[in-house]
Order: structure tokens, then sequence, then C-alpha cells
């Protein structure tokens, strides 16, 4: 880390939640599933709240352990994009750099705009890279089956990442095919942004394909929380590298359905705290999170991948921080507890944040 003393700190001030249970084998338990008045499965984890100088806020089991960041790092990835200049040379606005930072659900109004995007460049859905899935929103890919459709690289929920990719490599000259590589430029250039921005050297750290096949470095959690709180706090940054972050946070908030989706975590938490909080949901139980008005960044990943746990421990740590008043916590409160219901509709359980987590 930059902070000399934030590893630490980490270990010197964090809640004393989970040290029996970390005795006991493992990481601290986050969430609790119920059903009727019995605690039918926990998930365990380890999350961390930081800010830019390294202070930490809160943190429960091994903040050290490197993971795949996946998907919750996209904000940190656009950075190239505007900071190159391709976004201005291109003309790109807040509606592409929301898109360039999102896990989107494959609706109309992202696909399209992803098209428009790839045009604007002078590309097409060939040049992207990134595979294709049926879209993440259900009725969106129901209509997708009923129109005897198949789904392309647009309905990717990677599409725009990749399509801010093929922009800065277009703007600077360079070979579009194969920039999901991990020695092209491309992927090069987001590697020294990780480094700088996370505290940590990278460049022997373990990488593989993520799932839109773009490399994925493991990161230690402490080294993602920090970057988070550089973005929601940028002041120590270099101007043009504080100018990026802040263009990226400015389009990150304004678009939370760009961002995500109809139904989706992101898309509803931010607008339930009306830009005030940024989050960013990964694969396999990772979430990030910036705070602007705390100037505080937040990570957390769930052993066993659980997003139905991420979702629920993203939502109760948001809350412990204070970001959610009355009126965000009821428009956020399927989050915070989400209902487990039979088939014919009658609530007998809840998924919650664990007693330490829930403070």
């Amino acid at each position: 880390m930059t902070d000399p003393h934030h590893h630490d700190h980490a270990h010197a001030h964090g809640p004393a939640i989970g040290t029996a249970d970390l005795a006991a084998g493992g990481a601290p338990i986050l969430v609790e599933v119920t059903r009727g008045s019995v605690v039918e499965s926990r998930h365990r984890g380890s999350a961390l709240i930081v800010d830019r100088h390294g202070g930490v806020h809160g943190h429960w089991g091994d903040i050290s352990r490197p993971v795949y960041a996946r998907s919750a790092i996209k904000s940190l990835q656009a950075i190239p994009l505007v900071e190159s200049g391709a976004a201005d040379a291109f003309g790109l606005g807040d509606e592409e750099l929301a898109l360039a930072c999102a896990s989107h659900g494959g609706e109309p109004g992202h696909v399209e705009r992803v098209a428009a995007w790839l045009a604007k460049i002078g590309l097409s859905e060939a040049d992207l890279e990134c595979g294709t899935h049926l879209p993440f929103h259900e009725g969106s890919a129901h209509a997708l089956v009923c129109r005897h459709e198949h789904p392309s690289a647009l309905h990717n929920n990677c599409s725009g990442k990749h399509t801010g990719f093929l922009t800065t490599a277009v703007h600077l000259g360079e070979k579009t095919k194969g920039y999901i590589r991990y020695d092209h430029p491309v992927q090069q250039r987001i590697l020294g942004v990780l480094e700088q921005m996370t505290g940590c050297g990278l460049g022997d750290a373990p990488w593989a394909a993520d799932g839109c096949s773009i490399p994925t470095i493991a990161i230690p959690l402490e080294g993602l929380a920090f970057a988070m709180a550089r973005i929601a706090d940028p002041d120590d940054l270099p101007s043009s590298r504080r100018d990026a972050v802040l263009r990226i946070r400015k389009a990150w908030a304004a678009h939370p359905f760009l961002v995500a989706g109809t139904g989706r975590f992101d898309t509803e938490m931010m607008q339930a705290c009306h830009g005030r909080v940024m989050t960013k949901v990964g694969a396999e139980g990772v979430f990030c999170a910036a705070l602007p008005e705390y100037g505080l960044g937040v990570a957390l990943k769930i052993d066993d991948g659980a997003d139905r746990a991420a979702n629920v421990a993203m939502a109760a740590i948001l809350k412990r921080i204070g970001a959610l008043d009355d009126a965000d916590q009821d428009a956020a409160g399927r989050w915070l507890a989400p209902e487990i219901k039979t088939r014919q509709g009658v609530t007998v359980g809840v998924v919650r944040g664990a007693e330490g987590l829930a403070g």
C-alpha cells in the first residue's frame, strides 16, 4: 500500500467481529439465511472500509488475501479511456462512460447504445472479443428467444467495457484484434493504472482469464478498497488522473440504469442513494463501492461466491457507514434483508447481515 501504516491500521482498529469464527477455521460469518427460527445457511467472507490516507473504518476477515476483482473494478479499467484522450477524441459523454463501467443486463437501452458507440469509432459488434450470452435481464432474454434470435456480443454484460478498450486502441493507433490479451498495450495500460490506484505491485501477481476473456488480476482486498477510496476522494492524484476519475465518477453516479439495469442491485441502490453512493458488483461474491461524501472506499469478498450474500453484505456495510437514511432504507429494503419465500409466495425466512456486520 502507498500508506506504510495501512496494513497495521487494518489489524489494529477494525471491529471485533469474527474472532471466534476465525480461530475455529475460516473467515467470519458475514451473512445468515434463516428459515423459520433456524439459521439454515451461513456465508463467510472478508470486507474493508478505508479512506485514501489508509485509515481503516471497519474490517472483517483477512483483508490482505488477494482476490480476483472481476467486474467490480470496471471504473478503474475505464480510466485510460479518459486519460488517454480517447473519450474526448470521439466525443463520448456520460452515457458511454457509464457503459464502460457497466455489467449491464442486455436490455434494449444497453444494446442500442453500445452499438451506436461502436459505430462512432468505426467498428462493429464483430470487433468485440467478449463472447456472447443471453441478456441477464429475464424479459429481454425471453423476447430474444421469442423472436427466434440468438444473442450477440452486444448482449454480453461487458460489451460497454470492451467498447471502451477498443476506443482507446483506435485512438492510439494500436491493433484492435487481440486487445483482450495480457500483453496487449490496452491491458498493460490498465495493469499500470491498477498498480497506481491500489498501491500494490502487480507485475508478478497471479492472473487468469475473466468471463469476458480479459485478464483478471489477483489483488489484495485492502488494495481494492484503497483504490475505491481514491475514487471517492481523488485529491492526492495527479491532475490528469484526478480529472479522469471525477469524470468517470460523475457518469457512474448519473446513469445507474446503464451500469446494471432493471431489478439489479447496483441500479436500485444507487437510485435509492441519489448518487451519494456508487457500487459495482463483480462475479464470485466480490463487491466494491465508492462513497464521495464520506471519502471512503469499500471492498468485500464472499468466500463461497454467492451473489445473494454479497448483495446483503454490501447493503449492510452502506447502512453501517450511515450512507442509507430512513428513506433510502425503505427503497433499498429488499437488498438489506431479502425474504425467503415458498413457491406459493409465503415468507418463511430472510437473508440478513450477521450480527457483527449489521451493527
